[in-house]
């Protein structure tokens, strides 16, 4: 797992360093400046001869730039440097590493406090440009002469290499709440942060680098930071290798909850995925005019005939449902099930009465609407998959809001319902009641299309079935089904990604998380 932290976090760490090792800030801030100018030479190659220009802001981001701009010297770049300010406007470290660039290389210092003409000069002049402008602790967007600055840099269409994080995004959120730096490289301190992972921010980090810069690993695991982005290690180490002597029922008995008329097929992805992650058996309870369809598609999985009205689930099915519960071990509700009333009025019931572990998508989120207190209500295990528009709906907000939000809206509204909260969408955010949160890093814009939603549902089912716990299925259902998208893509490409294909891609994930198995063993 990767740490992820807030600014605030970071800040906590970063002092945690200073006072108990008794390393002075200016300390870090050389080795965070030297991090960078390596990242550089390894990024851009040789920057012997290359024009560099490093901007600056008056807080300890342009204090970095300072670093990196005097080391760029010693690598023999031709080096100016702008500072958005006046030199004695800088404080601490910051101060002190600007005057040390300022003895060595005046000529190449230049103040600007108003007029731009000289940043649009050495804009032309520039081969690479150094983002020193804001850093983690922007609360609000850029604005006056950092903004002016940060929209002329990207008007530049030069590299650009940001420290820390690109200039006017906010580190908490992923939000660009105005004018932010579009990078090529971003080089951060210690841990990422969260918007290095959380679009629509992510979007503008490129390619990102960490720094070392000095916080013992103790610190950090002191601090207790709850925020995670799961590696595909993590994964694997959720599946161990099963023994010979096991049967089917050993590995769940999922029971799903989907179809309507029109919408068959998400219930039949549902199952597939959910026999793909390795679930022992799944029954799909389907509305029952619509068995013909199911029965036709899906050879391995059962079909649970339920109670229908053209199509559409009624109320009544949840007798047949309660009666067919022996050895079922989770439940996914939602996929295809439309939004008839009875249909709303059976899946609450179905949170209410039945004491299964549950994944509820789609349609089932929608029925939610209104009624949030049966997630209260419930005992065992619930993990809600809503995108940002069901989401909204859920919150009687707008997308927008959500968007801007993300991490915080998916963790407030899992400790208040006591659910998992996975809030779909590029770095889709899993949130625990505990606080904990993860951040997905695989996926890609092929998986925007129909049925992607269906098949995540019956990959966490599946692991919800197998006894995994709620949080780990969300999160490692989640990474699953987007390194499931990721090879998808490479083999048939983004553009012509169907949900379908990321279901035949599964097998060749465990093959390969088999042959680890075999080679440690």
């Amino acid at each position: 797992m990767i740490p992820v932290t807030t600014a605030q976090e970071m800040r906590a760490l970063d002092e945690a360093t200073i006072q108990g090792l008794g390393l002075p800030g200016v300390v870090l801030m050389e080795h965070a400046g030297f991090g960078v100018l390596l990242h550089m030479e390894d990024f851009f190659g040789d920057l012997e001869g290359k024009n560099i220009l490093v901007v600056c802001g008056k807080g300890n981001n342009g204090g970095d730039g300072f670093v990196v701009g005097r080391w760029a010297m010693s690598r023999g770049a031709r080096v100016e440097v702008v500072l958005l300010a006046e030199l004695e406007q800088l404080r601490g470290d910051a101060h002190i590493n600007a005057s040390v660039f300022e003895k060595l290389y005046s000529g190449c210092l230049h103040c600007v406090t108003e007029d731009t003409g000289v940043l649009e000069g050495l804009l032309g002049w520039a081969e690479i440009v150094v983002d020193g402008i804001l850093g983690t602790g922007l609360s609000s967007g850029a604005r006056g002469l950092a903004a002016r600055a940060i929209e002329l840099i990207n008007a530049s269409k030069r590299p650009v290499v940001a420290i820390d994080i690109p200039s006017g995004l906010s580190a908490d959120t992923g939000w660009v709440p105005g004018p932010a730096v579009d990078a090529d490289l971003t080089v951060t301190f210690g841990l990422p942060k969260v918007a290095h992972y959380t679009f629509p921010a992510a979007e503008l980090v490129g390619d990102l680098r960490v720094v070392d810069i000095g916080i013992p690993p103790q610190f950090v695991e002191k601090a207790g930071i709850l925020t995670h982005v799961p590696e595909e290690l993590d994964v694997f180490l959720l599946f161990p290798p099963r023994p010979l002597n096991v049967h089917k029922g050993r590995y769940g008995h999922l029971l799903g909850v989907a179809g309507s008329p029109g919408k068959t097929g998400a219930g039949i992805m549902t199952a597939q995925a959910a026999l793909r992650v390795g679930t022992g058996l799944v029954t799909m309870g389907i509305p029952s005019s619509l068995n013909p369809v199911f029965e036709a598609s899906l050879l391995e999985a059962m079909t649970l005939p339920l109670p229908d009205d053209e199509g559409y689930l009624l109320e009544g099915a949840l007798e047949v449902i309660a009666n067919n519960l022996e050895g079922k071990t989770a439940l996914a509700i939602g996929p295809g099930l439309g939004t008839n009333p009875s249909t709303v009025t059976l899946v609450r019931a179905l949170l209410a009465e039945v004491d299964l572990p549950v994944v509820v998508d789609a349609d089932g989120v929608n029925a939610m609407v209104g009624a949030l207190d049966l997630l209260r209500d419930r005992k065992a295990p619930t993990v809600l998959t809503p995108h940002p528009g069901e989401m909204a709906r859920l919150l009687g907000t707008t997308p927008g809001e959500i968007q801007s939000r993300r991490l915080e809206t998916a963790r407030d509204f899992a400790r208040e319902y006591g659910v998992v909260l996975v809030l779909k969408g590029a770095g889709t955010v899993t949130a625990l009641p505990d606080g904990r949160a993860y951040i997905n890093p695989t996926g890609n814009p092929g998986m925007a299309s129909g049925g992607s939603g269906d098949v995540l549902t019956g990959i966490i089912g599946g692991l919800l079935a197998q006894g995994m716990g709620a949080g780990e299925a969300a999160w490692a259902g989640v990474y699953i089904h987007g390194l499931a998208g990721d090879k998808a893509a490479q083999e048939k490409s983004e553009v012509t990604l169907l949900a379908g294909d990321m279901i035949e891609v599964l097998p060749s994930i465990f093959k390969e998380w088999e042959e680890w198995s075999a080679s440690v063993l």
